[in-house]
Formats: structure tokens, sequence, C-alpha cells
């Protein structure tokens, strides 16, 4: 038995089959031809072919990560178009595709300089090199397929690394045999997202950091993961059992019968009760829910409720909107999961960065800063939010409709959230009046409407503080909403300035930049005095490092991942509240980051 140490990301802890994943296997390169023999048109009209493909394969992805994981995860692959689509990049391909380089070595040539450059930076910036080895990766493979130069390499069922044969596409990932330690020399996010959680024992690389996006990826799967182990990881051979503990960030070899009988009972232990601070204060602890596939590992890990249950998955990867009746199924099944707790739905959060492509929506020079959320429901896109009303109003008025929420999003104006409330209320009122049978393809539900009418109520009513204008209107919302729920992800975003999927202004997107804290402050703060409750649901909230600054700027709910739900609820228990008032006073004060984190006992990550 031998210990290699490396980095953990994911708190579990898991054992399993040694299986080595090597996709560059497929991507070598022939030698370069004399570039008067290179025909540039004919290469270049590949290099833009290559690009069209890679460009709908990333979107694929993105619509199954957001689906899957969730739309803050999926983020990424929007960041990876941005590589793909880089003026800058793209010029210097095709000017080494003009001099006589033929496309994949062009490719080759541009992206691996990109590669080394980010690979010299610090923190986060250096762990973006594996975005650009992706897009990277999906170009040659486009590039070299049908041409010889892709070896056929065996399966996941050989025992032997996994390849591929075919080039345009790598390994399935998510056929791997039950059991399995997928070992490699780093994961793309993309590799990451295609993994079964119920297959994968866990995940070991050479390179990575906790921060990168295919560790994200990994925790929100809740895969035992363990990033950064060096170039030791060679040393071990396909077939080993392996135990890769994400809380230690260890991976053993040939763990004897205690250790592995640890692991296997080593998951996150749920917390089924609720919970309060130690001096009794209660905090809610929710999950994030991006589709019907998260609601049991929500309900395994005892999470109070849904924090965030993201409606865009019920949009993607079809021709045509989903049905009310399709809408409606959907929030009852998460309404039963959580009988007893409060389950809050963000209605249609779409456009700009997030593009559906039945909606037909325009392209905007920035989309961040365009028509999305709130806009396109009370704008062209009606239809779709009063169907969605409907659906919403009638699943309130099941079996254990008393607990859902209903939130809209990215609002900036007083006004869209009075309009909003409006059309709502429009809807209840026209039900009042007659019986409405929406065109639903299950009979017996139209039945019963018409005999008995249909039954409906209000449910609670909030909205998401995703910017600046909202922080500063939290009072006037607060009055007129009954919760507010804080998405610090885009508020970050907006607050700074800082795309959150360019990686070039990565170190600037910050939820613990004093900026975005005394935003968090002000919206808590004008809660504070009325009737309204205040949640999170960023990625923020899912990190028990910073539970005690949450709890201590007056937050009533905290919802993540479900992977981290036990460990914030542990957390919360050892938490004083009057300390933690103290602690996020001082925090909020501070004026730089490395003050904030020096208050927080935090070292110099990159969280």
């Amino acid at each position: 038995m031998r210990t290699l140490d490396g980095i953990g990301s994911t708190p579990r802890s898991g054992v399993g089959a040694a299986r080595w994943y090597r996709p560059d296997a497929d991507l070598t390169l022939p030698d370069r031809p004399d570039p008067a023999s290179v025909d540039p048109g004919a290469e270049l009209a590949r290099y833009e072919a290559a690009r069209d493909a890679v460009r709908e394969a990333l979107r694929d992805a993105r619509d199954r990560t957001a689906e899957r994981v969730g739309e803050d995860e999926a983020a990424v692959f929007e960041a990876h178009e941005g590589f793909l689509d880089d003026p800058t990049i793209i010029d210097d391909v095709e000017a080494a595709i003009r001099d006589g380089t033929p496309a994949a070595h062009a490719v080759a040539d541009r992206f691996d300089g990109a590669v080394a450059q980010f690979e010299g930076m610090e923190g986060r910036m250096a762990e973006r090199a594996d975005d650009l080895r992706d897009v990277r990766d999906r170009l040659l493979r486009a590039l070299l397929v049908g041409a010889g130069e892709a070896d056929a390499t065996s399966g996941p069922d050989s025992g032997e690394s996994l390849g591929s044969a075919a080039a345009r596409s790598p390994p399935d990932l998510g056929a791997l045999p039950e059991g399995t330690v997928l070992l490699a020399e780093r994961l793309t996010p993309s590799d990451t997202a295609a993994l079964d959680p119920d297959a994968v024992a866990g995940i070991a690389t050479v390179e990575g950091g906790r921060t990168s996006h295919a560790a994200i990826i990994a925790r929100s799967l809740a895969i035992p993961a363990v990033v950064g182990v060096g170039p030791n990881l060679e040393s071990i051979a396909t077939g080993e059992t392996l135990l890769v503990d994400g809380e230690a960030g260890t991976v053993v070899v040939d763990p004897d019968e205690t250790r592995r009988a640890a692991a296997v009972e080593s998951g996150p232990e749920a917390v089924r009760e609720r919970v309060e601070t130690a001096d009794g204060r209660p905090v809610e602890v929710a999950a994030n829910v991006g589709g019907e596939a998260e609601l049991a590992p929500a309900t395994e890990r005892g999470a109070d409720g849904i924090g965030l249950f993201r409606t865009e998955f019920l949009f993607v990867d079809r021709e045509a909107a989903p049905t009310e009746h399709e809408q409606f199924e959907a929030v009852t099944a998460a309404l039963s999961a959580f009988p007893d707790d409060r389950v809050v739905v963000r209605t249609l959060d779409v456009g700009g960065d997030k593009p559906v492509p039945y909606l037909n929506l325009p392209d905007e020079p920035n989309p961040f800063l365009g028509r999305r959320g709130i806009r396109l429901s009370l704008g062209e896109h009606g239809d779709l939010f009063g169907t969605q009303l409907r659906a919403l109003l009638r699943a309130a008025a099941t079996e254990h409709g008393d607990g859902l929420a209903v939130m809209f999003p990215l609002v900036t104006r007083v006004e869209e959230v009075e309009r909003a409330v409006a059309t709502v209320e429009s809807v209840a009122a026209d039900w009042a009046e007659k019986v409405f049978i929406q065109d639903v393809e299950i009979d017996s539900v139209a039945a019963d409407l018409a005999d008995e009418g249909v039954a409906h109520a209000v449910p609670e009513l909030g909205a998401m503080v995703e910017t600046p204008a909202a922080a500063f209107l939290a009072d006037a919302l607060a009055e007129r909403l009954d919760f507010l729920s804080v998405g610090t992800n885009d508020l970050a975003q907006y607050v700074m300035a800082a795309d959150r999927g360019n990686d070039a202004v990565a170190d600037h997107h910050d939820p613990l930049h004093p900026a975005v804290l005394r935003a968090l402050d002000r919206t808590t703060a004008a809660v504070g005095g009325t009737d309204a409750w205040v949640g999170m649901c960023g990625e923020m909230a899912g990190d028990p490092a910073l539970t005690e600054l949450l709890v201590g700027l007056g937050f009533d709910e905290l919802s993540m991942s479900a992977v981290t739900v036990p460990d914030v609820k542990r957390r919360a228990r050892e938490v004083d509240a009057a300390a933690a008032r103290s602690l996020a006073a001082d925090a909020v004060a501070c004026e730089t980051r490395a003050e904030v984190l020096d208050v927080l006992g935090l070292d110099q990550r990159g969280a």
C-alpha cells in the first residue's frame, strides 16, 4: 500500500479499478509538408468547417451540462466558444495557413502558444489552460478525421488506456464500467461533464487545481476527485485498485480492507434535520437543481428543499417550447421530492448568453447587458411567461404546492417586479372567473379541470438580486415581494464589470471583493426591516469556509450544489451568530481582497 498526495477537489472517497484516459493518443500530427505543396484555399475552407462543427458541439455540450449539472457550470462552454471565435486567434491561424501551413498544424501552433502563456500565469488563470486545450483538441479532431492520422486504441472494456479510433469525437466517457477510477494527465470540462457519477468511483489527475472548471463540475456531480497529483500518478498501472480520498487529497494504491471499508462508508453523511447556529439561529440549507435527475441526490444529502430550481433545462435540446403540462409535471415532481420544504422556482432565464435556438433571439454585441431574464418574459416572449405562470399556479394548488415559491431573474427595476406580480394576479383572476383548459395531451387532466374548474394558488413571489440595481433597490423590492435571493455569480460579474466567461478578467470576478460584499450587506440590511426573507443561490453559498460570513451578513437561506449541503450544515451548527455578525462587519469594512481574506482567516486562494 502506498499513498500519493494531491489536491482534494470533491470531499468524498471512492474505491475502484484504475483506468487511464489518454485522449491525446488520437491527435498526432503528420510531418509538415513543403509549404509549396499546401493549398491555402482548401485548408482555409477545412479550418472554417472545423470551427463550425466545434461550435455546434460546444453548444450541445453546454445544453447537456446545463440540464445535468447546472447553468453556472455550463457557462464554461460559452467561454470555450469565445476562444473558438477569438479574432486574434482566427487571424493568426489564417495567416499561417496562407503562408503554407496546413490547418491542423496552424491550429496546434497557435493554441499551444496560448496554452503556454496561460500556464505561465498564477492562480485561476493558469487553470484556464485546460479550457484552451479542450478547444484545440476539438478543432484537431475535426481536422484530422478521415485523414488517417488517428490510431485506433482500445475501448473501455479492454483493460487498456482509453482512446478513440474516431478522431472527430473523444471516447465515450459516459459508458465507463461501474467502479472505474479514471486517471488522466488532465481532464477538460467536457470530459468531466460526460462522466456517469454512478459508474465512476473517483478521478485523479497529474495536473489541475481545485478551481479549474473540470474540478468544479466533478464537485457538482459528487465524484470523488484528487487533482494535481504530479508525475508519480503515472506509476499506477491500469487495473490497480485505488482509493481516491477527495477530503484528504490522497490516492491510495492497493488499500487494505480497513481503508476500503472506511472509504465506502465515507460519503458525506447527510444531516437530515434542519440546523441552527450554536446560539440558536435557524439556517436553511437548500440545493440548486437543474433537472429531475438532481432531485434524488439533493434529498439524499439532506437538503432543506430547493433554493434554485432552474427551469431552463425544460427548454433546451428540443424543437419547441415545453407545454404547460410538461412544466407542471416537472415542478410537481420537485414539490413531491420535498413535500415538507420550500421549492424556489426561477422563471425562464434565457437570452443572450443562454440561447434557445427556436426562440430566434437576435445576436447582441453584449448579451450580458441585453435582453435576458425578466426582460424577455415581459417583452417579446410574454406568451412563454404566461404559460409558465399558469403551470406554476396550478402546481401551487397541488398536495405539496404550499411550499412553492417563484422568483424572477435579472431584475433591475421596480416596474419589472410590479408588472410581473400583476401578470401573476391577472392569471389568477382569469381562473377565478372561468375554467381555463390548456391544450395538453393528458385527457384526464383536461377532464378534471373541466369538471372542477382549475385549481390554483398564488405562491410566494420573489426576485433574484444579480445586478447592482437590484442591490440598491432591495428595500423597495422587499416591500413588494416575499423574498429576495442573491445570485452571486452574476452579481460579482456586474459589480466588478468582469464577464464570468472571460478568462482574461477571471481574477476580477471575485465574490470576496469588498465591493461585492458591500452589495451583499446592503441587500440583507434592506430586507432586515421587512417581512421578506433573503437567500443566496450562487457558488459562494456552498463554500463551508464562508458559512460564518454569510450567516453574519444575515442570510436566512443558503442554496448550493447538493454535494456540499452536508458540509455547510455541519459548519452552520458551529457558528456563533453574534460573533458571525462582528466578523461580517469587519469584512464589509475592508478595502481590499487581501484584507478580507485576512479577516476571514483564509489564505490567498482563488475563491
